[in-house]
């Protein structure tokens, strides 16, 4: 089955182009030009990687993103005509997985989809049954990418979960940004501290009973990030 990709850009010129390059790589794209048939097309139908633009007609991107995340968890890359590293965190604080600023290059733009379409879909190839990683309330099914904090469930991004996984499966090991960029957005590091901080600070606020004094994510000032050893209870295979 191809996997399924949804661009929302009013952008005619370039959704075709893009279309074009992305059906050559054997995916099934679907496009619209304006945010609320975006919206509409995301919540109808299913989709294993949105790109979305900001600057959009009847409907821009952050909202047409707030709307997709209140029900799915699918991988967003946004697409800015800005230079501006605010649009790019706002962005990522809403939950979006990575952002590439126009113009870019087609190379680029493929290797991101595949990255991500790759996390989404094989991160966890290779695990045995349906491994559960707990620490204290903290459950993570690696299998069935799910998160939950007690009885509650958590939803977290494509990238959040691959970020937190990537962590809970290397208890008490700091990981500087560089490791952390390449673990899990599979990319050379690019000094880019903001996305890997914006996750980090999205996570926490989603996990943490009190984000502002973290007990499962800490940092190591000065080198970088660690799952907390103390917090981990332990594993279990069910």
């Amino acid at each position: 089955m191809r996997q399924r990709i949804l661009i929302i850009d009013d952008d005619m010129d370039l959704c075709r182009l893009l279309r074009d390059n992305l059906m050559q790589e054997g995916y099934e794209v679907t496009v619209c030009h304006d945010g609320v048939t975006g919206a509409t097309k995301a919540r109808d139908a299913e989709y294993q990687l949105i790109i979305l633009d900001i600057m959009l007609p009847r409907q821009n991107g952050y909202e047409v993103l707030a709307q997709i995340r209140e029900k799915s968890v699918v991988p967003i890359l946004m697409l800015t005509a800005k230079d501006s590293e605010g649009d790019k965190v706002s962005g990522l604080r809403m939950g979006a997985d990575d952002y590439l600023t126009k113009p870019f290059a087609n190379s680029e733009l493929l290797a991101r989809v595949s990255s991500l379409l790759r996390r989404y879909t094989v991160f966890n190839a290779g695990v045995p049954g349906n491994r559960v990683i707990t620490a204290g309330s903290l459950s993570i099914d690696t299998a069935g990418r799910e998160v939950r904090r007690g009885n509650r469930m958590i939803d977290l991004t494509a990238k959040e979960f691959d970020l937190l996984l990537f962590l809970a499966q290397n208890p008490g090991q700091v990981f500087t940004k560089k490791q952390i960029y390449h673990a899990v957005w599979n990319e050379e590091y690019a000094y880019d501290d903001n996305n890997i901080m914006v996750h980090i600070r999205r996570l926490r606020k989603k996990l943490e009973d009190n984000p502002e004094k973290p007990e499962i994510i800490l940092t190591v000032w000065g080198v970088g990030y660690k799952f907390d050893t103390a917090a981990l209870c332990g594993t279990k295979k069910e």
